[in-house]
């Protein structure tokens, strides 16, 4: 039996890869006059890739390699105000409203008074922490651990500090590399909902002919395959 749930935050519960790709615009929008937006784009992504061990994910890694990559697609060329207008895009991340996707609220609350829950997310660990709080959902959500990776050696770590057993933990999330392969791998559950935007890093293919992963259209379908789940036979 189910007893305990974890919930992937961002494009999970609220809205970030429409922030990121609304920063690629403006990004490649003022290197415009150096490349075109495809090879920034390229080059963006592999400095992230080259940085990701270094600098972890989140806002502020990504704007460290935004940094670094129009350094060296202007040859050092980038006046000191272009660079300033990229710091001041990052801050205007950090400072985004929290977008609460369509049902997070009642979705959590509804599974609250039966489930023990758990918001899993990985990024900086400010930052994250603010969104949650800002999110509203630490009302009902008494548990928001922050990890840089998620695989599987880390959620073996956070099941085991707070005493679940893989086979009763269901893990619901947008990216198949980090929410659900590695819960998998452990015995436990998956359910996957697909965001509309996500990361080519997190791009991944879904398990084949395993009875423990679910594929949701939304949060307010997540009661249901609980309910289900909960029926003799199940």
């Amino acid at each position: 039996m189910i007893t305990a749930i974890g919930f992937d935050a961002d494009d999970t519960l609220w809205h970030n890869e429409t922030i990121f790709e609304e920063y690629h615009g403006r990004f490649q929008a003022l290197l415009a006059r150096y490349h075109d937006p495809k090879t920034v784009e390229r080059a963006l992504y592999a400095t992230e890739m080259r940085n990701l061990d270094l600098f972890g994910y989140g806002v502020k890694s990504f704007a460290l390699s935004s940094i670094e990559t129009a350094i060296e697609l202007t040859g050092g060329a980038i006046p000191s105000d272009e660079l300033r207008a990229l710091v001041q895009m990052a801050k205007d991340m950090l400072a985004h409203p929290v977008e609460l996707l369509d049902g997070a609220t009642e979705t959590v609350a509804a599974l609250a008074a039966d489930y023990r829950l758990i918001v899993i997310t990985k990024g900086d660990l400010r930052h994250q922490e603010r969104k949650f709080q800002r999110s509203g959902l630490a009302l009902l959500v008494p548990h928001c651990d922050v990890v840089s990776e998620k695989d599987d050696a880390t959620y073996a770590r956070v099941l085991r500090r707070h005493g679940i057993a893989p086979e009763e933990f269901l893990m619901v999330g947008n990216s198949m590399r980090s929410d659900i392969l590695p819960v998998l791998a452990l015995g436990g559950h998956a359910a996957h909902i697909p965001y509309p935007l996500i990361w080519a890093h997190e791009e991944c293919s879904a398990p084949s002919d395993c009875p423990r992963f679910h594929t949701l259209a939304n949060l307010r379908e997540l009661p249901v395959l609980l309910a289900r789940h909960r029926q003799p036979g199940c």
